[in-house]
């Protein structure tokens, strides 16, 4: 059994409708301490580490990295939704329809991309840390709950869920803290 811990990056300098990507802002990197100091305590001793190619997940990955001297692996399979237009202005707005909806209202691309993030969790054999983004943490505990809701809760910047990959079935062990929240 593999315990995964899906650690949603910290605050964002800019929003998904107003930079194609953002790094984090003081606040952001306050979380990323906070985060890195309470998988210290959780984890005994360093496991691989992976993050979304975005720059607000490698950021917040930053502290724990630093802390624990290991180099982050980029998986994009953990990356943002994808969008299907680059203006931003859509984006945002595509997004904020989007995350009202279900899976079963999506088109296929993203029923593949949240395919290819549920089959990178549980091809995890061992703990792993990864940095990724709110819908990509809600995939993983939709998968682990059987919701089909696209979001499931709202996990807060820097918050750290818990999932366990147990013969190849995602269990829920522990919801991250929650937050009203932007999504960034």
């Amino acid at each position: 059994m593999a315990t995964i811990y899906m650690v949603r990056h910290g605050r964002a300098a800019a929003g998904f409708g107003s930079h194609r990507d953002p790094g984090l802002d003081d606040t952001g990197r306050e979380q990323a301490t906070r985060a890195a100091q309470e998988l210290a305590r959780m984890l005994r001793e360093p496991v691989p580490v992976f993050t979304s190619p975005l720059a607000r997940t490698r950021e917040t990955a930053t502290p724990l990295v630093a802390m624990w001297n290991v180099k982050p692996t980029l998986e994009e399979r953990i990356a943002e939704i994808p969008s299907p237009t680059t203006d931003l202005k859509e984006r945002a707005a595509w997004l904020r329809g989007v995350m009202r909806g279900t899976w079963t209202d999506l088109e296929p691309s993203l029923l593949e991309w949240r395919q290819a993030m549920i089959a990178w969790a549980l091809a995890q054999e061992t703990n792993a840390v990864a940095f990724s983004h709110f819908i990509a943490i809600n995939v993983l505990v939709g998968a682990a709950t059987n919701a089909d809701d696209l979001i499931t809760f709202a996990p807060d910047n820097g918050s750290i869920t818990r999932l366990d990959n147990s013969g190849g079935t995602l269990k829920l062990v522990e919801l991250g803290r929650q937050a009203q929240t932007r999504v960034n």
